[in-house]
């Protein structure tokens, strides 16, 4: 049988954005590492890299699809169950995926997928891990990433540092530059600029890694902090653990970054103040303190009950 695969446009590009992330995720883990370009608009010479390296994270899976009625699709991958994930751009790829495992029977598929690391805002708290689909194989294209990759192997390329919400040091991969998503980010709403422009951190563990990842100290001045080492590597995912593992270098750490696009501190801070203004209108109003009028007048109309008089000690004869 022929082998065929569905890719998205972006698959070589750059991670995008979820579809469907929930509240939670919503942790602002990409402002505080001080390894930001400085913006948008204005991106230094020092970002600018050979056109062949990119912001990355792709990678293969295979286990076990499952289709609910609630739409919320999972992967089991051995005996551990993760979210699969589908953007609007990749509908055809999705049904295609459907109509393959009705045919077929088969529920055990060969995926193209982005990872995605969804922390949380307390550090102690554990990170999840789910899938995005890109495309399914049903060969192998030798051509193609599920040609170039071993099962559960991923191809990611970013920045090496630690990130204030994950004690697991991540490859932070942000949006690639160019000149078409510049326009669209300066004509888009904050809220969407910024979902756009939401950074991907993959959790990596890295024992004997050439470079140290990046770890911001807030004693130390801005010019003295030093920066994130952009790296290129071949990763494994560690199913139970959810977690990566460092397979191979696929090309030597570099000081300068490629181009990139950050969402500026403004912006975010707009975004979560909108946020936290919609979620206070949505709750429901606290009950006032105090008694009511009507429990006050229950009060009143029954009287208090007074403490019996002690009786007095009967008197013996003669006293």
């Amino acid at each position: 049988m022929a082998s065929a695969e569905f890719t998205s446009l972006e698959s070589t590009q750059a991670v995008p954005t979820v579809e469907t992330p929930s509240d939670e995720e919503q942790v602002n883990v990409d402002t505080p590492t001080e390894t930001e370009i400085e913006s948008v608009d204005t991106p230094t010479e020092t970002e600018i890299e050979s056109t062949a390296a990119i912001f990355q994270a792709v990678g293969v899976i295979t286990g076990s699809v499952n289709f609910t009625t609630d739409g919320q699709s999972t992967v089991t991958i051995g005996s551990y169950e993760y979210p699969l994930y589908y953007s609007k751009r990749q509908w055809d790829v999705l049904n295609a995926l459907k109509k393959e495992i009705e045919n077929t029977g088969n529920q055990n598929q060969r995926l193209v997928v982005y990872p995605k690391a969804i922390h949380f805002p307390r550090k102690e708290q554990p990170h999840r891990i789910a899938f995005q689909l890109v495309g399914f194989d049903r060969g192998r294209k030798l051509d193609a990433v599920s040609g170039e990759l071993e099962d559960l192997e991923f191809k990611l390329s970013g920045l090496w540092q630690f990130i204030p919400v994950c004690s697991t040091p991540c490859i932070s991969v942000f949006r690639n530059f160019s000149d078409e998503r510049l326009e669209f980010i300066k004509q888009a709403e904050p809220a969407r600029k910024v979902k756009f422009m939401k950074a991907s951190h993959i959790p990596l563990l890295w024992k004997d890694a050439p470079v140290r990842p990046f770890r911001f100290n807030p004693k130390v001045a801005k010019e003295e902090q030093g920066r994130a080492v952009f790296v290129t590597i071949k990763a494994k995912f560690l199913p139970g653990r959810d977690v990566f593992g460092f397979v191979a270098l696929t090309a030597l750490p570099q000081e300068a970054a490629p181009r990139f696009l950050k969402a500026s501190k403004e912006d975010k801070a707009t975004v979560q103040s909108a946020a936290k203004k919609a979620q206070r209108a949505a709750a429901p109003p606290a009950p006032k303190k105090g008694k009511s009028k009507a429990t006050s007048q229950d009060n009143a109309s029954v009287p208090r009950t007074k403490p019996l008089p002690k009786p007095k000690p009967k008197l013996k004869t003669g006293e």
